[in-house]
């Protein structure tokens, strides 16, 4: 009897393992051919004007030669799908709000906002008013994706086959709703209107001018008195928040800067781009060089679009950072009490346009939306019945965004960019960057450099009192936009006599600049420390712009720290841990305990700061909040008196809650780590977490797919790592870092480097679906090499594109 059970065992194990080695070997076979010819026939053929060929170099970048930049675009979309066709999935989904039809009713809300918000119904409308030859280049791009999913005879990647799911047609409209929904990614300034909205529940407008600090130096934005207006809104603002698809959180930009030939050792410009997005796993970036008759591209590319977004070419080069401006108002529009589908205007009533939107869900019956659009933009407070239900009744809240405009062209101005060859064909290109605004920085072959910050921003009336903080009465004249700052009076530089630009989503404005950008420009924490980081050195070179993109100094905590040390500790035990800190200079290294004891401690003094007064709002808005702690701690103006906690009869103190966030955070660091501080490292609750769509929510699976890196830096480092206090499991692990880093010299140009956070493949039986991972972490990089004869050998393969 005991035999047999024991048989029975072993023959389920040994099935069961034959299943795993039969399974793994059916998605391994799902890597892509990269070597040979493939001969593509009918529509494809026709697509494709000449031979392409695609060399994968040693990283998996593929150097696409083709006869026309229609053709190299076409292989392009052809790499982009067999390296990732599931992040393009991904992305389609979100941005046709279709998730719910994969995934379930959990994804419905964010598919109603989605739907609401019309992304790619708008998408579909520009990509008519691009002109020929930017559409034609979509297009191509379109086909090259369709021709390798049309010609694939692999398994596709594991994702698919584990939700069996087939990917559906690519458009060229699908291109264009991710550049929109790129741009939705890198603007969240909506945010705050619905932020105020909520907190005039719980505060006085002085008190939220206090919470919501200005730009330091920067006078508060007198607004009126937001508990009167919005307190009856609160509660939609809540659900609205919730649903909505995540933005730009605290911290988060992205670092640029460029220096002259008077200030390099050789004599020639050199630049520096880091954008700060969220990590992936793959990553956001794809890299890839393209080269034609009509000019040579090579940089980072997003999976789904076409061209080169950050790179260079054989002439110039450029990149990007978040402007951050105030492009989003919500609006709250009065409705006629007799007729819901008018609604006041300045000049009398208007009537909505209504579009009924269809969506499904997997396992259930079809969701029907009837989406109203005013004169602003989509009502957003129609997405969800208990947003509806919150709104006052008679009223609804309008969303307003430049990028919902059928004339968005910046995806003509990303076809363009790449192609200038001076400043003037650069300049001409971005005229037609609309959305998101970036500070872009330049430098070029003739050793110019320069700086633009395109976009369209909203010119708002001068008694405007709201300024975009809070959402406006959408039938009175003095609130609604007057058009968009022109282009030539938006900010930029060009050959400064100082040899040195550089932007770090810190204010760009000089005194006295005419127009109103924003109020809410991040923390200048990272620019001033890029400029000390500058001026430390008469002349630069590759070297030292690398290590400035590894720098992990945090200038907050070195602000922040002597306030946290004045503060009378009563327990020795409480002195001895805090006595490292006395003699180290902020430096966010992943191997010492210090950046975690004072990170852990900032953590729980926030909580103690200003949980008492926002109350449930708290959990949903725990966030680091440097300036207004600052102020707090220096009782700027009396603000030190946000440490007394309202819920109690007694009266605390900056410094008793300083010491109780000792306690507390040496009692938490001891749990999660070990009574041994000996032992505690930064790196060990510094991870950087590459997270997959969806895999990252499903325990069995994200060991497969996540990437995991312990690394250095903080929030407000220029080697960003942002923590999210909130996360209860996780508050050290970041999410967002750079996502690139690239460095360029016009000494020579193949001299360049780049690297992304994961690797080229999204496939996990990949080889490259990690590969730059950990170099990544340890600040390393990969070649940027255009020069045919460098990216021969060594080489994965060649992989030839002939229409027959």
């Amino acid at each position: 009897m005991k035999f047999g059970v024991w048989r029975s065992l072993w023959s389920t194990l040994a099935c069961a393992a034959l299943a795993v080695v039969v399974a793994t070997q059916y998605l391994k076979s799902s890597l892509p051919q990269i070597s040979g010819t493939q001969r593509l026939s009918g529509e494809y053929a026709q697509k494709l004007g000449a031979p392409v060929e695609v060399q994968r170099d040693a990283y998996g970048i593929p150097h696409i030669y083709a006869e026309s930049l229609n053709d190299a675009n076409f292989a392009l979309g052809y790499v982009h799908a067999q390296d990732r066709l599931w992040q393009m999935e991904m992305n389609r989904r979100i941005s046709t709000g279709r998730l719910a039809e994969l995934f379930g009713p959990a994804s419905l809300d964010t598919d109603r906002f989605l739907r609401t918000l019309g992304i790619h119904r708008v998408a579909r409308a520009t990509l008519e008013k691009l002109d020929a030859e930017t559409r034609s280049l979509f297009e191509a791009y379109a086909a090259g994706v369709n021709a390798y999913l049309a010609a694939n005879d692999k398994p596709l990647p594991p994702e698919f086959v584990l939700l069996r799911h087939r990917p559906e047609p690519w458009s060229a409209a699908d291109s264009l709703a991710w550049i929109k929904m790129m741009a939705w990614d890198l603007n969240g300034s909506w945010r705050p209107e619905l932020l105020h909205m909520q907190l005039a529940d719980h505060l006085s407008t002085q008190r939220i001018q206090e919470f919501l600090p200005p730009y330091p130096g920067d006078m508060p934005v007198p607004l009126p008195d937001l508990t009167s207006l919005y307190a009856s809104l609160a509660t939609a603002a809540t659900k609205i928040a919730a649903a909505a698809p995540l933005q730009p959180p605290e911290g988060v930009g992205s670092n640029n800067w460029v220096v002259a030939g008077s200030r390099s050792g050789s004599g020639k410009p050199l630049l520096a781009n880091d954008p700060h997005l969220g990590l992936s796993a793959p990553a956001v970036w794809y890299l890839a060089h393209l080269d034609s008759p009509e000019g040579r591209l090579i940089g980072a590319t997003f999976p789904g679009v076409p061209m080169v977004v950050l790179g260079r070419n054989d002439r110039i080069a450029w990149g990007f950072t978040n402007t951050g401006s105030d492009v989003q108002d919500l609006f709250i529009e009065r409705l006629d009490p007799n007729d819901a589908a008018l609604y006041d205007t300045p000049e009398g009533k208007q009537r909505f346009v209504t579009i009924n939107e269809t969506i499904k869900v997997k396992g259930q019956s079809d969701v029907t939306l009837a989406v109203r659009i005013s004169r602003h933009g989509p009502i957003i407070s129609d997405a969800f019945a208990e947003a509806a239900q919150a709104m006052p009744k008679g009223y609804a809240l309008a969303f307003a965004w430049p990028t919902l405009r059928d004339d968005d062209l910046t995806a003509q101005a990303l076809a363009r960019v790449g192609r200038a060859k001076d400043w003037e064909s650069f300049l001409a290109a971005a005229r037609d960057f609309h959305s998101p605004q970036q500070n872009i920085v330049y430098a070029d072959v003739a050793g110019n450099i320069g700086f633009i910050a395109p976009g369209r921003v909203p010119m708002r009336r001068a008694d405007n009192d709201l300024k975009g903080l809070a959402p406006a009465p959408g039938w009175l004249a003095k609130y609604d936009w007057q058009g968009f700052i022109p282009f030539d009076e938006l900010p930029r530089q060009f050959n400064p006599a100082s040899g040195v630009i550089s932007t770090a989503n810190e204010k760009i404005t000089p005194p006295g600049y005419p127009h109103w950008i924003t109020s809410q420009w991040e923390p200048p924490f990272r620019a001033q420390r890029i400029g000390e980081l500058l001026a430390a050195r008469p002349r630069h070179d590759l070297a030292s712009f690398a290590a400035m993109q590894a720098d992990i100094r945090s200038p907050y905590v070195r602000e922040a720290l002597p306030l946290l040390l004045a503060a009378p500790l009563a327990r020795e035990s409480a002195r001895r841990a805090v006595a490292p800190l006395h003699y180290w200079e902020g430096e966010m290294d992943s191997d010492r305990i210090e950046p975690l004891l004072v990170s852990a401690w900032l953590r729980e003094l926030t909580r103690l700061v200003y949980a008492d007064e926002l109350g449930d709002l708290f959990a949903a808005n725990w966030a680091e909040r440097p300036i207004f702690m600052l102020n707090v701690l220096r009782d700027k103006d009396g603000q030190g008196r946000w440490c007394d906690d309202v819920r109690t009869p007694q009266h605390e103190t900056c410094d008793m809650m300083i010491a109780r966030a000792l306690d507390l955070a040496l009692a938490d660091l001891s749990q999660r780590y070990g009574a041994d501080m000996g032992k505690w490292r930064w790196g060990e609750a510094h991870v950087a977490v590459s997270e997959h769509r969806p895999f990252s929510h499903q325990v069995w699976l994200a060991p497969w797919f996540e990437l995991r890196q312990q690394i250095g830096g903080d929030t407000w480092t220029v080697n960003v790592g942002r923590s999210v206090p909130g996360n209860q499991a996780q508050p050290f692990a970041t999410r967002h870092a750079p996502s690139l880093r690239a460095l360029y010299d016009f000494a020579n140009l193949e001299n360049s480097l780049f690297i992304q956070s994961s690797g080229q493949s999204g496939n996990p039986f990949s080889p490259f679906y990690g590969s730059f991972n950990t170099a990544w972490a340890h600040n390393d990089y990969v070649p940027m090499r255009m020069r045919r004869g460098d990216n021969d050998r060594p080489q994965l393969g060649t992989l030839r594109l002939v229409p027959q």
